[in-house]
């Protein structure tokens, strides 16, 4: 399946001068899955919205795409989106100032959920990665591309299913995938994969998996240093695990239990524990220890609290995290006592951003919060619906600018 390219005569605008101001913090980027460090944090002395009133927040531009769940990422002057239209998969490059469409990238990638998850569509949902050159994009049928992120030209892809000869995941490629230095990883090909990330060769595949009922975890990896070792954490749909990056060696693993093996939030690391919370289970934090050469693991609290698919934010002892319930809560990551839930009701989903005082959250009604992180109640400082669509897709900070990814558009705020 190769891609056909679509460059724009617009791509001229490339050689032009932006205009008289440069996005602000754009070095700042939000380059793959929740940011920076994957945990939706990004610097207490970067740029952040003082409030959401139209006056403050300005919405810059919108450009309509097809529908798709995926989160924009960004580089300095490019958003990248994707999205399922008819039986393709298509990626576009605009630019961040002006939202001129400057390539499009597709390729034959159309599947069907099972039945149970029709409401909720069955568009492509991987949020790709950028590495400063290269954009790394995930397709439904468990399908990898490597576009250069300037031209949109592709360098190379992987047919998970050709070369593991693996089945078609049930709900497609979900996980987002992560760079870390030459490599790539991602969870497709009923398992845990390194690749080269510039040619696409696999190194490894670990934490396998059989049966197309479990073929398809939901979870993105965390990075995390533990006890003095760099390590990934996965969540598969059965179990959380730690993994040497370099040789896939399995360094300790956890079974989770949840509803349909639905582990879908990223593992929130805590010092040298691992936070998750997962539909059909509860929350729990398993406290890491070394001894000599191995880890071992030891469930230190749980809480009966359910997430369902948004990952929670970490600010210093306390995680506000969103719940199956709709409700929004935040625990002691200490001692997993319940400091608050909302009496307030929300969405099925909601995105969140913190700069370590307030957060923004995005809920999937197209309500955008400004909340305070207080630890003794529920603060929202102010409120906007920002969308009549639905915005399953995490939203995205870099500089002045914010970005939105509705069902079917991209919308760029500044402020």
């Amino acid at each position: 399946m190769k891609p056909q390219f679509f460059l724009s005569t617009l791509c001229l605008a490339l050689s032009l001068p932006w205009g008289t101001l440069p996005i602000l913090g754009s070095e700042r980027g939000w380059n793959q899955w929740r940011g920076p460090n994957r945990d939706g944090i990004i610097p207490n002395d970067a740029p952040w919205p003082t409030n959401l009133n139209e006056a403050n927040l300005r919405l810059k531009w919108r450009k309509k795409i097809a529908r798709g769940y995926p989160g924009p990422v960004l580089s300095d002057h490019l958003v990248f989106t994707v999205e399922t239209k008819g039986k393709q998969e298509v990626v576009r490059a605009f630019d961040r100032k002006t939202g001129d469409q400057n390539w499009e990238a597709e390729w034959e990638g159309s599947m069907s959920v099972p039945f149970f998850a029709w409401k909720n569509g069955s568009w492509v949902r991987s949020t790709p990665v950028y590495d400063g050159e290269n954009l790394y994009v995930g397709g439904m049928r468990d399908y990898l591309v490597c576009l250069d992120a300037e031209s949109g030209e592709e360098k190379w892809s992987v047919d998970f299913m050709e070369r593991y000869d693996s089945p078609l995941p049930a709900f497609g490629f979900v996980c987002s995938p992560m760079v870390m230095g030459d490599h790539l990883y991602a969870q497709a090909g009923s398992g845990f994969v390194k690749l080269d990330k510039r040619t696409g060769e696999s190194k490894w595949r670990i934490l396998q998996v059989k049966g197309e009922k479990y073929g398809s975890a939901f979870s993105s990896p965390s990075l995390a240093t533990i006890h003095g070792v760099r390590q990934m954490v996965v969540q598969t749909r059965t179990e959380l695990a730690g993994i040497n990056p370099e040789n896939g060696e399995v360094l300790w693993k956890e079974p989770i239990e949840a509803y349909r093996g639905m582990n879908i939030l990223t593992p929130t690391i805590a010092g040298d524990s691992v936070f998750t919370s997962c539909y059909g289970g509860k929350s729990q934090l398993f406290e890491l220890n070394k001894k000599s050469e191995n880890f071992e693991v030891a469930q230190k609290w749980e809480n009966k609290q359910e997430a369902y698919m948004s990952s929670p934010i970490l600010i210093g002892d306390y995680c506000y995290l969103h719940l199956r319930k709709q409700r929004m809560t935040c625990l002691n990551i200490k001692t997993g006592e319940t400091a608050w839930i909302s009496s307030e009701s929300f969405g099925k989903y909601m995105s969140m951003v913190s700069n370590g005082e307030d957060i923004l959250a995005l809920d999937e009604d197209g309500t955008l919060y400004l909340i305070g992180a207080n630890p003794e109640q529920l603060v929202i400082k102010e409120k906007r619906a920002i969308s009549k669509a639905p915005t399953w897709a995490h939203l995205a900070i870099s500089g002045n600018q914010l970005l939105v990814r509705e069902l079917e558009a991209i919308a760029c705020y500044e402020w």
